[in-house]
């Protein structure tokens, strides 16, 4: 999951991913990727005296036991901040870590007892981490937070048009995944000589993940690993245990710690409050500062300023009475607005990112042609004696194992048949003939996003989407059911072009680990496949278990899908229903994300400091609660770095992970009583003065 946020994967598998966030900005990690110097150390001169287990013995069944396990995990943690504001951190680090401990624990267990067959390898570990990945990634490019559930009748009722809808069911979600998320593997496949070797891609958040794994399986790094999980699995107990000491306060909505007004109750009702969300502050402590510093802002300017000023002239820009969920209302200002900011600062990147990509693919190719070898996929690579040990080694395993190119034509020939037959079937809005338009245009976008993503760590997987929505909702019009039509060609989109980037990652970590890239590929399809039924059914349980999902009130928002939903209107109907000098301000933002962006760009290293507007945009429909919760994390951070920086580098990825995984994991026991029926036996609500005047009269009465 450079998993991957309702935004590219930026906080969707580096910080994957989110939609929302990019993985550029956010990172894997603060300290980015570590770059290790030959003259200083070889590692693969530590591993030398190990032998490479064959592609087949790097697939082991408990390898596939553990990625299973970690993939529920990982995906109720994913569906949760989809669910919630989209932000998603990288888990690359926390599925490596966890994947190392259970099977490290597992092996010597089996050590102990004579019965350990094959030991734990840094391969296997890989194979783990990809499988994780691709099956929790599931849970971002399923559009679960954004264009799926956006479909539904619940968001349908929110948006201007309500005529168009299509409500979520557990059949058609996973069928529809299965015949849309294996097609990117396909399309890339060729490509990874050239991308790998031949153009040497840095791939920051696979190389990053390489190097964590190679340490792992050194005398040093395995003792460090156990102290992180240590460390981790501590800080998953006490996230899991306040997350379930909260579930007793929280009878009714509104109540609890969640709505505890930590700042006033006037500020509480501009949502500014802290609601002692662990997993947002372990979000916090992972993305980089200003990540955290521009949702702050966002939320600040936004609710802060703009909507209490754009109140005052209710009844001039926008008619009286009209509620605060209503689209012709105060809420058009909210949705439009950060819509705009989104498309603007998706279509700079997006051009950015395009542009970088053709300009180093000319110099590459030139560069091959002054040295009379051009790249050339399945073709080996010309020893030259400037390659040093470590990737004389590493490249001699990474081409052994071919997967042929006819394989990678054929099957995505075969799934393309089968997608476009299918897919009618399930979107009768979503025509045939769009479908191989997409398919025919994929593979060029899904060699975009790979290459962009091997340069900049960027994956748009979203704005391909969003391009989708406006080209296919504009071509099947509002009398065709473009709306829903527009909502299924970028989850096509999405899938395609988010998997080929994931896939080219795991390579470049498998090149850097002596995995076979036949074992990333089939782990890929494996992952794949788990998270095609486990996402869904995941979806499901909160469906099923908050019949609130995707109100502007519930715990579960799922602010995408709205936006989503209303990028598709737009599409197919235009601007016509919006309020009152709404369009100029979505304007005015719209330039403003481009102008923000430029000039970041124009200030070089110093442009760290300028906010991000894909982030700023992130409140604007929600509010700004959990960037409280982001900000503590970066001061808890911030504080621990003063104190002891060393310490802090080793052991805060471990400790934000914990408090991640442990509020995430919750859900799925809340989920359950829910279900059940069990509701929590206490609401502790915080009540304005004149409110407890009411009460009090009528307890007398």
């Amino acid at each position: 999951m450079a998993q991957n946020g309702s935004g590219d994967r930026v906080v969707e598998n580096g910080f994957e991913s989110v939609e929302h966030v990019d993985d550029h900005d956010r990172g894997l990690s603060r300290k980015g990727s570590t770059k290790l110097k030959e003259e200083e150390i070889s590692v693969e001169r530590v591993f030398q005296h190990l032998l490479v287990p064959s592609w087949r013995n790097q697939l082991t069944r408990r390898a596939f036991a553990v990625s299973f396990v970690l993939s529920i995990l990982f995906s109720f943690i994913v569906m949760k901040l989809n669910l919630t504001t989209g932000i998603i951190p990288s888990l690359n680090v926390s599925a490596g870590l966890l994947g190392f401990f259970f099977v490290k624990t597992w092996t010597k267990f089996l050590e102990k007892s004579g019965m350990l067959r094959q030991p734990f390898t840094r391969q296997e570990n890989t194979v783990i981490q990809t499988c994780v990945v691709a099956s929790s990634g599931i849970a971002f490019s399923g559009g679960f937070g954004s264009y799926l559930f956006g479909m539904s009748e619940e968001i349908a009722n929110q948006s201007t048009d309500t005529s168009d809808f299509k409500d979520p069911s557990l059949g058609w979600i996973i069928a529809f995944l299965f015949v849309v998320s294996f097609l990117g593997l396909f399309s890339v496949v060729p490509l990874r000589k050239i991308m790998i070797i031949d153009f040497k891609l840095t791939y920051p958040s696979g190389t990053a993940t390489a190097h964590l794994i190679n340490s792992f399986h050194t005398p040093q790094g395995a003792k460090l690993a156990k102290k992180q999980v240590k460390m981790l699995g501590k800080f998953f107990s006490m996230s899991f245990l306040w997350g379930f000491f909260q579930w007793f306060y929280t009878a009714t909505d509104q109540c609890g710690f969640q709505a505890f007004p930590s700042l006033g109750l006037k500020a509480y009702e501009n949502r500014f409050y802290f609601d002692f969300s662990a997993i947002y502050v372990g979000v916090g402590m992972i993305c980089p500062y200003i990540i955290n510093i521009s949702v702050l802002l966002g939320g600040i300017l936004s609710w802060g300023i703009m909507w209490p000023l754009i109140k005052t002239n209710e009844g001039h820009w926008y008619e009286k009475g009209l509620g605060e969920g209503n689209l012709h209302g105060i809420q058009g200002y909210r949705v439009f607005i950060a819509i705009a900011l989104i498309l603007g600062d998706g279509l700079y990147n997006f051009v950015k990112v395009i542009t970088h990509t053709l300009w180093g693919l000319y110099h590459q190719i030139q560069e091959r042609k002054r040295e009379n070898v051009l790249p050339v996929a399945d073709q080996d690579s010309p020893s030259s004696p400037e390659l040093s040990y470590d990737d004389r080694r590493r490249t001699q395993l990474f081409l052994k194992d071919q997967i042929p190119t006819w394989f990678a034509v054929a099957g995505y020939v075969a799934i393309a048949a089968i997608s476009t037959a299918t897919l009618p079937h399930i979107f009768h809005q979503l025509k045939w003939y769009y479908i191989i338009v997409i398919y025919l245009v994929a593979p060029t976008l899904a060699f975009c996003n790979a290459y962009g993503c091997g340069l900049t760590d960027w994956s748009l997987a979203s704005t391909y989407g969003k391009l989708a929505i406006f080209t296919i909702g504009a071509w099947a019009g509002a009398t065709r059911g473009g709306v829903l039509a527009g909502l299924a060609a970028c989850g096509v989109m999405m899938n395609i072009v988010s998997t080929a980037s994931d896939l080219m990652q795991d390579f470049k970590t498998g090149y850097l680990t002596l995995a076979s890239p036949r074992s990333m590929f089939v782990s890929q399809i494996i992952g794949t496949t788990m998270g095609c039924v486990i996402s869904p059914s995941v979806f499901w349980i909160f469906y099923k278990a908050f019949p609130d999902l995707g109100k502007s009130t519930s715990e579960y928002p799922a602010p995408y899908a709205i936006i989503y939903r209303n990028m598709a209107i737009l599409g197919v109907q235009g601007f016509g229903s919006l309020p009152k000098n709404c369009l100029l301000l979505c304007y005015i933002f719209f330039a403003a994300a481009v102008i923000i962006n430029l000039f970041k760009d124009f200030l070089g290293k110093k442009g760290k400091f300028v906010p991000l507007p894909m982030a700023m945009a992130i409140p604007f429909y929600i509010g700004p609660y959990f960037a409280i919760d982001m900000c503590v994390g970066s001061l808890i951070l911030y504080v621990w770095e003063r104190i002891n920086k060393a310490k802090a580098d080793a052991f805060a990825p471990a400790v934000a992970s914990g408090l991640i995984c442990g509020d995430g994991i919750w859900t799925l026991p809340a989920s359950i009583l829910a279900l059940a029926g069990v509701k929590p036996p206490i609401c502790m609500k915080f009540l304005s003065r004149a409110t407890n005047v009411k009460v009090d009269t009528f307890l007398g009465n």
